[in-house]
């Protein structure tokens, strides 16, 4: 690794494991100090032991003094907070069964959604930036979702919750920027978790497969990629962007895979 974050401090939410275990392994081997914070202090204790110089924290994003918390621990131990990565969010099988179509959806569902995705996204960075301002830099590095800018038939909390985080992605850009302050919001796709990779089954995958551009699936490291980049210097003037990171699926016409199946069995490309 090029070592492009030497001596900077990053913090990573839902760090726990798949993609936020990731991009604080890759910011760390890029020379960021890391601290991952989740509310699985057990968890991110497990996988800040696999990470050089790593320090993990409990966080409760629903709960502000955790959240302010967190944040001056870092800067009372590190010094600085350069970097952080608002990964969270809540997305378990007990709230994607409650998390439905408007009418079926429950209520509880989507304040739990709003409340980690995106309020917990706007109080990290509430509480990192005036550390960010005083040290003269700093990037904020949103994950998003294609089902915050694509309609479905189910997880209507999360994608309005998704939706909200790019907006708010804007408003930091907007409102900070010439203090030193980048954000920038990446729209994932599909990725092949630990978790998804065993609960998805596997005509789903390819069904997924079929609409995306790559000949393969996302893995965490790939967004991992994405991370380390917005956190350099070598993305200085990206700001405010709402990044498609997913294999390509938001960029093609809805009808793009059942056209390639059709011209698969005509064995031609031309209607």
């Amino acid at each position: 690794m090029t070592g492009r974050l030497e001596g900077r401090v990053a913090i990573v939410t839902g760090a726990a494991g798949g993609i936020g275990a990731a991009s604080a392994r890759r910011l760390a081997a890029e020379g960021s100090r890391v601290v991952l914070g989740d509310i699985d202090a057990d968890a991110a204790a497990a996988a800040a032991q696999d990470i050089e110089g790593a320090l993990a924290l409990p966080l409760d994003l629903t709960d502000e003094n955790s959240v302010r918390e967190l944040a001056q621990q870092v800067v009372t131990d590190l010094g600085r907070i350069d970097i952080l990565h608002n990964n969270a969010a809540i997305q378990n099988d007990a709230q994607r069964q409650a998390d439905l179509d408007v009418m079926n959806l429950d209520v509880a569902a989507w304040d739990r959604a709003m409340a980690v995705n995106v309020r917990g996204a706007m109080l990290m960075s509430k509480y990192v930036l005036p550390h960010m301002i005083e040290g003269g830099r700093g990037s904020i590095i949103h994950s998003a979702s294609g089902f915050g800018v694509q309609g479905e038939s189910t997880l209507t909390a999360y994608g309005s919750s998704k939706a909200a985080l790019i907006q708010l992605n804007r408003m930091i850009a907007t409102q900070y920027g010439k203090l030193g302050v980048r954000s920038n919001c990446m729209v994932i796709g599909f990725v092949l978790t630990s978790l998804a990779t065993q609960s998805t089954p596997p005509v789903v995958k390819d069904i997924l497969l079929s609409h995306h551009l790559t000949p393969r699936l996302g893995e965490p490291e790939d967004i991992a990629n994405l991370v380390a980049f917005l956190a350099s210097d070598e993305s200085e003037f990206i700001t405010g962007a709402a990044i498609p990171i997913d294999g390509g699926v938001t960029a093609h016409q809805p009808s793009y895979a059942d056209f390639q199946k059709m011209f698969a069995e005509m064995g031609s490309g031309k209607l």
